[in-house]
């Protein structure tokens, strides 16, 4: 019989509450028109109802080759635009965000960088059928053997298991490798699980949904059907890697040949890696035994990329075969090219800005700040009296939206130190006081200049 052991549970992880956490996707109806709020997103009707035809024609394979831009002034929503257009999408869907200063902090080239991102923001899917015993787990006993070297240790030597499926039932006695992975993955009765018949990899799928399966009211595994069919059979097995993935296990094995011959590895992948990687993906998908599945890369503060960058990204949407859609953001009018003294629209190059579809952010009304302020208090847990809302809501249509949700935890704070459950107008005014937007701060700069360095 296998023992049993107490588990001391896991410290508890503190939960952290991004500022796009709540966004499920565009908030779109079954004919593409924006809902005033929907999915997390708040207004901002006509770019939501852009980006959902962007992603109607990335599901239909018609954006290869072109970007997207999404332009607007600061807390205008571009980046949570762009975080429903990935949501949309679906998981399955590469999803990869960077901002534009990122390729300046790197240890490799701008160009070997945005190499990365793109290929990273291209997916292959592979579709394998391969011999499993997948069902129910009805009973699991796992042998043990003395450890060799420590006598008060044992280790798990083989195990029996009956799995059961819909239509069948068969008792699997396997050996240490499958006891071990048994373990390991805490497999235990009612947990649905399928075994490679050939390489004895054990993948733990959830917990069964039967009827007669023990319901708890707090489930911690990911609830599945009870499969059908005969225990073993063929299944059909889907994953998706990204080009980068390839790329870096095509190098790892071209390192580990060179360095027999006392060649150092180098940070970045040579180019004939990627060459290889693609020609063997080609012919995967000639043969049907993959599809691509082309990505989002997305870019905040486009701007900040230099002319070359720009170069690059306009060479790859036009030559390139495996390019992710591009989606650009800035809040940027007239400026600079950086790298350049040329003055240009967003401060990016005609010849860019002519391939890239551009939408664009508008400021939002009193009413979609209070909305989405009302939808921030809620995921941050916030519980704030409408007189609290109301002056929240003064404060993001007077200085900025953001300044406005930054205000809303300090608040609570303050109201927890009083004594109050709730936060009141009272409260936003302290916290307002002690924190202030950049206006203020300019302000102060001013009138405090000569006792400022320079």
């Amino acid at each position: 019989m296998a023992e049993i052991r107490e588990v001391k549970p896991a410290e508890q992880e503190m939960k952290r509450v991004s500022a796009h956490s709540h966004i499920t996707g565009l908030g779109l109806d079954e004919k593409g028109r924006a809902k005033f709020v929907g999915d997390g997103l708040v207004g901002q009707v006509e770019a939501r109802e852009a980006a959902g035809i962007v992603v109607k024609m990335i599901r239909d394979g018609k954006m290869a080759g072109r970007g997207v831009l999404i332009v607007g002034p600061s807390g205008t929503g571009k980046t949570a635009i762009a975080v429903g257009m990935a949501r949309e999408l679906g998981e399955d869907t590469p999803f990869v965000a960077m901002a534009g200063s990122e390729i300046y902090s790197s240890e490799i080239k701008k160009t070997e960088l945005l190499k990365q991102a793109i290929r990273r923001a291209i997916g292959v899917r592979f579709r394998e059928v391969k011999l499993v015993y997948e069902g129910v787990v009805r009973k699991i006993k796992v042998g043990f053997v003395k450890h060799p070297f420590n006598p008060y240790a044992r280790l798990p030597r083989e195990a029996e298991l009956v799995l059961e499926t819909k239509d069948d039932r068969v008792t699997l006695r396997v050996g240490e490798e499958v006891a071990v992975q048994l373990l390991q993955q805490r497999v235990r009765r009612g947990d649905v699980i399928w075994i490679d018949a050939k390489t004895g990899e054990v993948h733990k799928s959830g917990r069964a949904c039967g009827k007669e399966e023990r319901r708890y009211d707090v489930e911690v595994y990911k609830c599945v059907d009870i499969p059908s069919g005969p225990v073993k059979k063929d299944k059909e097995i889907v994953y998706t890697l990204s080009l980068h993935a390839l790329d870096l296990s095509q190098a790892a094995q071209q390192a580990a040949v060179l360095s027999l011959f006392g060649v150092p590895a180098s940070k970045e992948i040579p180019d004939e890696v990627r060459q290889h990687v693609d020609k063997s993906v080609k012919k995967l998908l000639s043969e049907r035994r993959a599809e691509l599945v082309p990505g989002v890369l997305f870019i905040d503060d486009a701007h900040m990329l230099d002319i070359e960058a720009y170069s690059f990204l306009t060479r790859t949407l036009e030559e390139s075969e495996f390019v992710p859609i591009l989606v650009l953001a800035t809040n940027r009018g007239f400026t600079k090219i950086r790298g350049t003294d040329i003055e240009a629209p967003h401060g990016m190059p005609l010849d860019l800005l002519d391939r890239l579809l551009i939408i664009r952010t508008r400021p939002y009304t009193a009413e979609e700040i209070r909305e989405i302020l009302r939808i921030r208090a809620d995921e941050e847990e916030v519980p704030l009296t409408e007189e609290a809302l109301e002056l929240l809501t003064k404060i993001g249509e007077e200085r900025s939206l953001r300044y406005a949700m930054q205000l809303m935890e300090p608040a609570r704070i303050i109201a927890e130190r009083e004594g109050r459950t709730k936060v009141l107008a009272e409260d936003v005014k302290k916290a307002a006081e002690y924190f202030v937007d950049v206006r203020e701060s300019t302000r102060y700069v001013q009138e405090m200049e000569e006792k400022f360095l320079r």
